[in-house]
C-alpha cells in the first residue's frame, strides 16, 4: 500500500522538480535546448526533466547511504541557508503585525478546512523519518532513529518559523493566491535579481532531496519485506560493494517514471498536485495510524512498567492511531458527499477516494499473495526476520 503511494509520490515529485529546474532555466536566459522550447507550464517537458532528476537521485541511492547522505547534505545546506536568510529578513522587515492566531489550528472556522490542513500535515512531515529506514545499513542502530529524532524536531521549528515569516510579509489572500509559489514570491517581494533567484534554487534543491528521501525508504522497506517473505525474494538483492538494495530501488525509479509518462495525459502540473496530495494525504495518514496501532499493540506490555513508559510506549501512540484514523474517516465522509457523480478531476469526491481505495486494494493483494502463495512465515508468528539475516558489505568493515 505504502510502497505503492511512494512511487506515485516519486512520479509527481520528479514531474514538479522538472517543473523548477526549467523556471530557473528560464532565470538564467536557457529558453530552448536542441531546439525543443524549455517551457516550465508544458507537462511533456517538465516530464522529461523530472525523469533525468529521478535518473540522478536513484544514482546516489544505489551507490549507498554515504553517497546518498553527502548529497543531501549539500542539498539541505543550500536549502536551509537560503530559507533562513529570506525568512528571517521576511521576520524584522515585514508589515503584518504578528499574530497567535497564525499558529492555533482551533482559529480556523471550518472543520473541514481544518481537517484538510492536519492532512497536509501528515504529507508534509512524510519523508522525513528516512532516517529510520536506514539503520540497517549504519553501524548502530540508535544513529539513526537519533537522526530521525533531529531531523523531525527540525522539521518542526523551521516549518512554523516559515510561517510565522510568511505572513509577516503576506497576508491570507496572497499566501492562498501564490499557493506552492509563495517561497519564490517571497524572495521578490524582499529584493531584486539576482538575489530574488535564491529562493527558487532553494525550491529546486528541496525537489531533488525529496526525490531522494522517497526513493531510500521505499527500496528499503520494499527489502525489509521480501526478507520477512512477504515481498518476492528478488527485493532483498544487495549490491556487494555498496551494500544497498540496488535491484530494488532501480525497480522503484523505473515503475515511478513509468507512472509518470503515464501522468503525462493530466494537461496541467498543478492540477497533478493537487490530486496526488489529496489522495496521498489520506492514505499516508492511514499508515501512519496503522503504525501507531501497531506499536501499541506490540508495546502493550510497557503499561505494567510504570506511567511514563506506558505513555509514550502505548497511550501516545494509541490515541494519535484513533485520531489519524478518525481524520481518515471525517474526510472519506466529506469526499463521498461532496460530488454526486463520478469524475476523474482532482475536486471530485469519488475520483480522491478512488485512488486511496486502489492503494489499500493492491496492499491486501500483495498481503494474500504473501500469505497463501508465498506462505510467508511473517503470518504465521506475527514476527519479522532478524535485520542482521541479509549480510551487508559494511559488517566486514565494521
Amino acid at each position: 500500500m505504502i510502497l505503492v503511494a511512494n512511487v506515485v509520490f516519486m512520479a509527481y515529485t520528479s514531474a514538479v522538480a522538472g517543473m523548477v529546474v526549467l523556471k530557473f532555466a528560464s532565470k538564467a536566459g536557457l529558453h530552448s535546448f536542441l531546439g525543443i522550447a524549455l517551457d516550465p507550464t508544458s507537462t511533456a517537458v517538465t516530464t522529461v526533466v523530472g525523469l533525468v532528476a529521478l535518473v540522478a537521485v536513484t544514482v546516489t541511492a544505489v551507490t549507498g547511504v554515504r553517497s546518498a547522505t553527502r548529497f543531501q547534505w549539500v542539498l539541505l545546506a543550500f536549502e536551509y541557508a537560503v530559507l533562513l536568510l529570506f525568512c528571517g529578513w521576511a521576520m524584522v522587515s515585514g508589515t503584518q503585525r504578528f499574530s497567535f492566531g497564525w499558529l492555533d489550528p482551533f482559529a480556523i472556522d471550518s472543520l473541514h478546512s481544518l481537517a484538510q490542513g492536519l492532512v497536509l500535515a501528515v504529507f508534509v512531515f512524510w519523508g522525513w523519518d528516512t532516517a529510520f529506514t536506514v539503520n540497517e545499513e549504519t553501524r548502530s542502530a540508535s544513529d539513526a532513529s537519533r537522526g530521525g529524532l533531529i531531523a523531525l524536531v527540525a522539521m518542526l521549528g523551521l516549518l512554523v518559523f516559515a510561517a510565522i515569516s510568511f505572513q509577516r510579509v503576506m497576508d491570507t489572500a496572497t499566501l492562498v493566491e501564490q499557493g506552492p509559489q509563495a517561497l519564490t514570491f517571497l524572495g521578490s517581494s524582499l529584493s531584486s535579481e539576482p538575489w530574488a533567484s535564491l529562493p527558487l534554487a532553494a525550491l529546486m534543491c528541496s525537489a531533488f532531496a525529496s526525490l531522494q528521501s522517497s526513493v531510500i525508504p521505499t527500496a528499503r522497506g520494499a527489502l525489509a519485506m521480501g526478507r520477512d517473505g512477504t515481498l518476492g525474494r528478488a527485493w532483498t538483492k544487495v549490491h556487494p560493494r555498496y551494500g544497498s538494495p540496488a535491484v530494488g530501488t532501480v525497480v522503484i525509479m523505473a515503475v515511478a517514471a513509468g507512472v509518470a509518462v503515464l501522468a503525462m495525459g493530466i494537461p496541467r502540473i498543478n492540477t497533478m498536485i493537487l490530486t496526488a496530495v489529496n489522495s496521498i494525504g489520506l492514505i499516508v495518514a492511514f499508515y501512519y495510524g496503522l503504525t501507531a496501532a501497531a506499536c501499541a499493540v506490540r508495546f502493550r506490555g510497557a503499561l505494567r512498567e510504570g506511567p511514563l513508559e506506558a505513555l509514550h510506549s502505548v497511550i501516545v501512540p494509541a490515541v494519535s492511531a484513533l485520531v489519524l484514523f478518525g481524520l481518515g474517516a471525517y474526510l472519506a465522509y466529506q469526499y463521498a458527499t461532496m460530488s454526486d457523480h463520478f469524475g476523474a478531476r482532482p475536486d471530485n469526491g469519488w475520483f480522491m477516494l478512488l485512488i486511496p481505495a486502489l492503494f489499500i486494494a493492491t496492499g491486501l493483494v500483495a498481503a494474500a499473495v504473501a500469505k497463501w502463495y508465498r506462505r510467508s512465515p511473517y503470518f504465521a508468528t506475527g514476527r519479522g526476520t532478524d535485520a542482521d539475516a541479509i549480510a551487508l558489505p559494511m559488517d566486514d568493515a565494521a
